[in-house]
């Protein structure tokens, strides 16, 4: 039975790196996978996802606009498909979720979403929120502090290295800008700042 899975983390888990292992995996066995990645981050080049370790996929990209469901059915017409992968699945839209549970429910076809959970501030991006609330599984990719605790939040840097405290949700970035670090390193890091008065 097809299942939607949110395997989640920090920066530099090795999301990426899982994600095309996985789907490596799936090849081996001689079936076909379908890759898609978020079409704004190119830092592997346009089209691409890739690891930190070096290894790379071509992959379809997606945008705040693009249907997933209709993509999929699309891609099924074409041939058999055993599992789609999204990477950078915290740049999907709470619909776009809704279509991919959709795929999964309607097309029997196994969708593996890989993204970070919180961004910089410490909030939820609103794809991961929305699989947080609809995947059928949910794994967490782990990384560490450099304290040795399980690493669990980030921080964003600028370009002499200092902490950047407010800013856009989203900037695309590698290890030049992006820290991960257990909850007592990011609140000392973000000035240990209290929750902001929502009411």
């Amino acid at each position: 039975m097809a299942k939607l899975y949110f395997h989640y983390s920090t920066m530099n888990a090795g999301k990426s790196t899982l994600l095309l292992q996985a789907a490596h995996n799936y090849r081996e066995m001689g079936m076909t996978p379908y890759l898609l990645t978020a079409r704004h981050d190119t830092r592997a080049g346009e089209g691409r996802i890739g690891s930190r370790i070096g290894i790379a996929q071509p992959a379809d990209t997606y945008g705040p606009e693009d249907d997933l469901f209709a993509r999929l059915e699309s891609r099924l017409a074409e041939g058999a498909v055993a599992c789609t992968f999204v990477d950078e699945a915290q740049f999907l839209t709470k619909a776009q979720v809704w279509q991919l549970a959709r795929a999964v429910d309607d097309l029997n076809m196994p969708v593996m979403c890989y993204g970070l959970r919180v961004d910089f501030m410490g909030e939820l991006f609103p794809g991961s929120a929305a699989l947080l609330a609809l995947a059928d599984e949910m794994r967490e990719a782990r990384t560490i502090c450099s304290c040795g605790k399980k690493a669990t939040m980030v921080v964003r840097k600028d370009a002499e290295g200092r902490v950047i405290t407010a800013g856009d949700q989203v900037q695309i970035g590698g290890n030049e800008t992006y820290l991960s670090l257990c909850r007592k390193h990011w609140r000392e890091a973000m000035g240990d700042r209290p929750e902001p008065d929502r009411t």
